[in-house]
């Protein structure tokens, strides 16, 4: 599966700058992304398809190279609200993962086992 990571979109080059990422679902089907940056100096918010398999720098592109959409100025404030939104939801269930991962008690212990094997195998390789 092909995805661009939005960080890296710069083009066209002169008028993108200052890029933060507010919301990218990541390597997924139809992933997609939202973020701040300057756009010929001023404030702006782009919106942009990742890549799959038939667009595979996403879309907007031109010329092949990954684009952003600028976000018109009289939906900015609802585009930003609603990513920002999906962010915290996506930050929450991370999170939820990570507690889950903890509170197993028998998974942790395996884990430990096996990373401080990994170190005795250091050691010996020497």
């Amino acid at each position: 599966m092909a995805y661009i990571s939005p960080e890296t979109v710069q083009s066209p080059k002169g008028r993108v700058a200052d890029i933060n990422v507010i919301y990218d679902k990541g390597p997924s089907t139809q992933s997609w992304s939202i973020a701040k940056l300057k756009w010929d100096g001023d404030d702006a918010i782009g919106i942009r398809w990742n890549g799959d398999e038939e667009h595979l720098v996403g879309t907007p592109q031109s010329r092949g190279k990954a684009t952003w959409f600028i976000v018109p100025k009289e939906i900015v404030d609802a585009v930003v609200s609603a990513a920002t939104t999906l962010h915290l939801q996506k930050s929450e269930s991370l999170l939820a993962g990570y507690r889950e991962m903890a509170a197993d008690h028998e998974r942790e212990a395996e884990a430990e086992s096996w990373s401080e094997a990994l170190i005795g195998d250091g050691f010996e390789a020497r």
